[in-house]
């Protein structure tokens, strides 16, 4: 009597039953241990999570391959900005160094020292770097000295870079 007094008694459905990740789980199980199949409604239901998980790993892949074309371009681009901006410093450099020399008068010692300085820490310059820790703080310091230069010469300097070409006038 125990046994049937027992079963006679109501739970609510929701004490009964499984969570719903648990009945796929055990319906799986069932039909796979029954005839070792996938179940067709497993691979539809989960068919959104897998084709998500999917698109993601490819989108993941193509933009980290897109990262680094994007990222080369620009390196390459910047690179040839602050190579053309050095080498311009180092021909006005050598250009005055060599029109002063020429009269090697005393008064002009001051201007040929800082620019054998400006062209002394352009050669020094790591142009074969590019992950020189200090590239920013000596790239300052030469735009710097060539600053000083053009104030010393009574040079006003006007460098620019567009579509038109870049130039270096005077």
């Amino acid at each position: 009597m125990r046994g049937g007094a027992f079963s006679r008694r109501v739970f609510p459905a929701r004490c009964l039953s499984r969570p719903p990740s648990e009945e796929r789980r055990v319906a799986g199980e069932a039909t796979a241990m029954e005839d070792d199949e996938p179940d067709a409604f497993d691979a539809i239901v989960m068919a959104e999570t897998k084709f998500h998980g999917e698109g993601y790993q490819e989108g993941y892949e193509e933009g980290i391959c897109a990262g680094a074309i994007e990222g080369r371009q620009y390196g390459v681009q910047q690179g040839a900005i602050i190579g053309l901006e050095i080498g311009s410093y180092l021909g006005f450099a050598v250009t005055w160094k060599r029109l002063l020399s020429e009269g090697s008068d005393e008064k002009h010692s001051k201007k040929i020292k800082v620019l054998e300085s400006l062209i002394q820490m352009i050669q020094n310059f790591p142009c074969e770097d590019p992950v020189y820790e200090n590239l920013q703080e000596d790239l300052e310091k030469i735009r710097g000295r060539f600053k000083q230069a053009c104030s010393l010469l009574h040079v006003q300097p006007d460098f620019r870079l567009g579509s038109e070409g870049s130039a270096l006038t005077f």
